[in-house]
């Protein structure tokens, strides 16, 4: 495989958060991101951004982190065993955007870079990453918007890679004690190394690159929609699926923790305000039931 080059991800992730930041904060009149900069006892560290209480977003995170272990945790070593007991160094940015206005969907984006290390041995590496929208009240135009993001994106690299990843995206952030999906998709991909070191970094590249082309017109087009305290309500419900995934599901918050991360920065992902509610029921034909009818099951968004 063709040489790793460490240095160029991080300046490559760093800029990537610049340029996150920069895009959401043009969404806000007055709110910025405070930054927060910390170090792993084990090795590394990173540079948390949040902004909170925004007038469109209620509370952003966009996290950069690079840190070493002595050995890789349970949750990256599940499916590949051959990695157990490797010392590792991950590096990546991870953000989600928890909008206000419960007509903006909430979103996700990582791209993140693993090598794993054994004596005497080549280091194995991958990239990994995506994005997925999480909508609460379903709107079919920026569906489309978002899917025919990721695939243009997604097209240089091959006619294969959006139909792979959209998949994988739509089986992975799947809530199987729901037997229900968090959004609507995106891409998921992981492992990302057969083209080659330059190769799969200019794809990692690509969907960093491609999450503000997707999300920031959806926010544009949806942040002034009139709404109340039904759709809040809606809002804060659903958000509770949200947390559910992170906890329950997600490889990352389970490798953060796993590996003795810094657990605000882990945590960041969680929404400021949710709620639950047994065995709520939406009203047949009503907004929030087409969200469960029209666009949380899988489908084809390019039709």
């Amino acid at each position: 495989m063709s040489q790793i080059n460490v240095e160029q991800v991080i300046t490559y992730l760093k800029s990537l958060q610049d340029s996150i930041c920069s895009a959401l904060e043009s969404q806000e009149p007055q709110a910025r991101f405070a930054k927060d900069s910390w170090q792993r006892e084990e090795g590394g560290g990173g540079e948390s951004r949040v902004l909170t209480d925004g007038q469109t977003f209620e509370q952003a995170g966009v996290n950069f982190s690079h840190v070493m272990g002595a050995t890789l945790p349970p949750s990256a070593t599940a499916a590949r065993p051959e990695l157990t007991g490797r010392r590792f160094e991950a590096m990546g940015v991870s953000l989600v955007i928890h909008p206000k206005n419960p007509y903006v969907p909430t979103s996700h984006a990582n791209v993140r870079f693993f090598i794993a290390y054994a004596e005497g041995q080549e280091p194995i590496w991958w990239f990994g990453g995506g994005f997925d929208l999480t909508p609460y009240y379903g709107n079919k135009d920026d569906c489309q918007h978002w899917h025919q993001t990721a695939h243009d994106l997604c097209a240089p690299f091959g006619d294969d890679k959006y139909p792979k990843y959209k998949k994988w995206c739509d089986e992975y952030f799947f809530l199987k004690h729901r037997d229900e999906a968090r959004g609507i998709g995106g891409l998921f991909f992981d492992d990302l190394n057969d083209t080659g070191f330059e190769q799969s970094f200019n794809f990692m590249q690509a969907v960093g690159n491609g999450f503000v082309d997707a999300y920031l017109p959806i926010v544009k087009a949806r942040k002034d929609t009139e709404y109340g305290e039904r759709q809040r309500q809606f809002q804060l419900y659903r958000r509770g699926r949200y947390v559910e995934f992170n906890l329950v599901y997600d490889r990352g918050t389970h490798f953060g923790l796993q590996s003795g991360g810094r657990t605000e920065s882990i945590l960041m992902s969680m929404p400021p305000l949710v709620r639950w509610e047994y065995n709520y029921q939406p009203i047949a034909g009503s907004e929030e039931a087409l969200l469960y009818e029209q666009f949380l099951p899988e489908q084809d968004w390019l039709k």
